[in-house]
Order: structure tokens, then sequence, then C-alpha cells
């Protein structure tokens, strides 16, 4: 089976890519997805957050204030480094549980859209990475699109890797200021 890492800077396609692999019947697990889910209400992760920066960071119905953690850790790389050491493996060990599923299954290839790939030093783990990008414009708007004011999106661009060093270490590079038929296009090119 062949392993795709999808890559690239917040709201530069990773999304977009993953639910146009999973129309062509391609199998996709989205790391963001798994950070959702490994911080529900009776999870081992919430209790070790909850226990790290206090009930602040919860909701009245006992859920995970998510904007208001993200005040927080984007704020002060200190407190950004605690919350990965405490998520980063537990998302890791989800997405490649899913990949050797995959495997057994006998799927010819699987993709993992993780928008951290080399920030992580998880690259060696893929066969192949593909970086999407974008203008700084494009990124702008659609993440002012997401209701994010200009600090939010600043912190959130200084949390990883400059877009331009991730193309430099990708195997692929998809451009993402195009319509959704030409994104498929690229993505069909290099993912048959």
């Amino acid at each position: 089976m062949k392993l795709f890492g999808i890559t690239g800077g917040i709201g530069m396609g990773k999304s977009t890519a993953g639910k146009l692999l999973k129309q062509r019947g391609i199998p996709v697990v989205d790391t963001d997805t798994i950070a959702r889910q490994v911080v529900q209400p009776g999870q081992p992760a919430l209790v070790e957050i909850t226990d790290r920066f206090g009930t602040g960071v919860l909701r009245p119905d006992g859920t995970l204030d998510r904007a208001q953690l993200a005040r927080r850790v984007f704020a002060e790389a200190g407190d950004r480094a605690d919350l990965e050491a405490m998520l980063h493996p537990r998302i890791r060990a989800a997405w490649m549980a899913e990949a050797e599923a995959w495997r057994q299954a006998g799927r010819g290839c699987g993709v993992v859209v993780i928008p951290l790939l080399f920030e992580t030093q998880a690259e060696m783990l893929f066969d192949a990475t593909i970086c999407l990008a974008c203008s700084a414009e494009s990124q702008s708007r659609r993440l002012r699109a997401r209701g994010w004011d200009e600090a939010q999106c600043r912190q959130r661009l200084e949390a990883q890797w400059p877009t331009e060093k991730k193309i430099a270490r990708s195997d692929y590079v998809i451009w993402t200021d195009t319509t959704l038929e030409a994104h498929a296009a690229q993505l069909e090119k290099i993912i048959p």
C-alpha cells in the first residue's frame, strides 16, 4: 500500500483535498478530526488538559472549549508545547492504526491529512508527501471567512512552518488558487 501525507498551511485546502479524495473512494483520515476525538469527555487527554490548564478551558457541559484553549496556547509557546506533548502521540497512534487497517484490508493507497507533518517529523512514515499551497491573499481571505481576526490568523501561522519550507520538503505541490476541478485534477495526477 502506498501511503500519502498531505500537508500545507492553514486555510490552503487540505480538508477540501480530503473530501475530493474520499469522493473517489480513497481512504482518508484527517488528523484534525482525530484531534477533536481524543479530547472528548471521558478521554484521558481531556483529563490531562484540564489538569494542566484548569477547568477554565471547559464549557459548562464538560466539553473542551477549543477557542478558549487556542487563545491560551497560541499566545504562549510553552503552553502550546505542553498541549502538543499530550496530543501528538495519541493522534499519531490513531492515524497509524487507521493506515494499518487499510494495509490489512488490501487497499492500494491511503491518505493522511496532517497539517504538522514536517513539524512532527512524520515524513519518514509516508511513501510520498504532498503540500497544498495558495497565495497569501487567498489564505487570508479563507481564514477571515472562518471568522478569525488578524491576531488569531497570525498566531496560528506562526505556530507552523512557513509554507515555502513545507513546499521545499514535499515530494509534490498542489496549487489551490484555482477551481475545484483543477484541484481534483492535480490530486488525480499524483494519486491515481
